[in-house]
């Protein structure tokens, strides 16, 4: 039973309290990230420094190893599934410049995490951009293809993303597609941007029923006041006679509605329900969350839900529903098949100033609906961030109060607050 406010701790009680409150930064920290396994936690300060605490069977934490990583405050970290060996870790400091650590198992604590040179660690793998500093990152892992996925936004509204086929090869990412997700703010506006990759490993059983492949990405970019879903379809291209495939996202959906700029969006895992949630956490002081649908056009009636069906993701039959809808537009000529792009075809259209990837019916393009289920106002301040836990079942965000507010869904499908979290100083009595 867990002693009262009035009772002494006890000398077990008193180590973990001493450990969790005495993180060992020289300033305020800006960010947290815990691994998928729950028992490995990183913080990144403003003083540009990482710590990492593991926590052992006995359920203390004790310090694993810290170094400079970056010159300046650190804006984000991730874990990477502890599948992938070693343990990796990736960060983004505030000069814009995306790292990431390898670890060494058989290092001595304190020197864990790759090679120090003088009072700074070297990463595995860096990068930054040559036009704007980058401002937000995610990271996907799929355990099929082995395929490692890095988005990188930028300050100036560029959305890049990369493709690692080998995460054992840490320095090779190759440039997979690069778009313009908004406008580029003026010099002086206050920015905010934040990228997530849908964090399921297949989309829903009713978008592979639409016609998404199975292994089509999703990602949802906050970008100043707009909130965009894209999600990934297959080109065909060819280079000097060599015809391959490769993926390019278009954009899915968009949530409308926020009155100020958006500082966190969330994707919650668990779509076996047959659609995704979204979160928003926006400066107005509302947390929304939305449910994200595929709606069936009419030829759809004809499919069935057999396995066949959803794992092959529709591939066939919408590539022949598209075909009759692109052969009844444009006449007997348009029904044969068209040529594979050549590369420098295929990047003149990623880079063509009149699309920002919208759903135009192309050939492998599934289109959302978007639906506002809650609106929360708990925090009556700005929210800065938003988070789902592993199951998708519960709900956090945390206001400009410092409250941590956590909700869950209800039976008819809206969500409400369950519970609220605050930090409190109290003198504790010496054992």
């Amino acid at each position: 039973m867990a002693p009262s406010l009035t009772e002494p701790l006890s000398a077990e009680v008193q180590t973990r309290f001493e450990m969790l409150m005495k993180h060992g930064h020289q300033d305020i920290v800006q960010a947290v990230a815990f691994n998928s396994y729950g028992d490995r936690c990183a913080t990144g300060s403003v003083d540009g420094k990482i710590r990492v605490f593991n926590r052992h069977r006995d359920g203390v934490w004790r310090h694993c190893d810290n170094w400079g990583a970056h010159g300046g405050e650190i804006l984000e970290l991730q874990w990477l599934p502890p599948t992938i060996y070693p343990n990796l870790l990736a960060s983004l400091g505030i000069e814009g410049r995306f790292k990431l650590w390898a670890e060494d198992p058989a290092a001595a604590p304190g020197r864990r995490f790759s090679q120090r040179a003088k009072d700074n660690a070297k990463a595995a793998f860096e990068t930054r951009s040559s036009r704007s500093p980058y401002r937000s990152f995610s990271m996907k892992h799929n355990e099929e293809t082995r395929h490692t996925y890095l988005a990188l936004l930028a300050s100036d509204g560029t959305l890049s993303v990369f493709e690692n086929e080998q995460p054992e090869n840490l320095a090779e990412y190759t440039n997979m597609d690069e778009l313009a997700v908004c406008a580029k703010p003026s010099r002086g506006e206050e920015t905010s941007f934040r990228v997530c990759f849908d964090p399921n490993p297949e989309p829903c059983y009713a978008a592979l029923r639409a016609g998404l492949p199975t292994d089509a990405l999703g990602l949802v970019v906050a970008a100043m006041d707009s909130v965009k879903i894209y999600r990934t379809r297959e080109i065909t291209t060819s280079t000097y006679g060599m015809t391959g495939s490769s993926k390019q996202f278009y954009l899915a959906a968009e949530i409308s509605g926020h009155r100020g700029l958006v500082r966190d969006v969330a994707w919650a895992p668990g779509n076996i329900r047959g659609y995704d949630i979204v979160a928003t956490a926006c400066q107005d002081g509302y947390v929304r969350v939305v449910r994200v649908d595929t709606p069936f056009s009419p030829d759809d009636d004809g499919r069935s839900w057999s396995s066949e069906d959803l794992v092959r993701g529709g591939k066939d039959k919408a590539h022949a529903r598209d075909h009759r809808s692109s052969s009844a537009a444009n006449g007997p000529a348009a029904q044969q098949a068209s040529p594979a792009a050549s590369g420098i075809r295929a990047e003149i259209e990623k880079t063509e100033t009149h699309g920002d990837r919208r759903y135009t019916g192309q050939p492998g393009q599934v289109k959302h609906a978007v639906r506002e289920i809650s609106r929360l106002d708990s925090h009556r301040t700005p929210v800065w961030r938003v988070g789902f836990d592993d199951d998708g079942q519960v709900l956090g965000s945390v206001g400009d109060e410092g409250k941590l507010m956590c909700y869950r869904q209800t039976p008819d499908g809206v969500w409400a607050k369950s519970a609220e979290l605050a930090m409190m100083k109290m003198k504790m009595v010496a054992p």
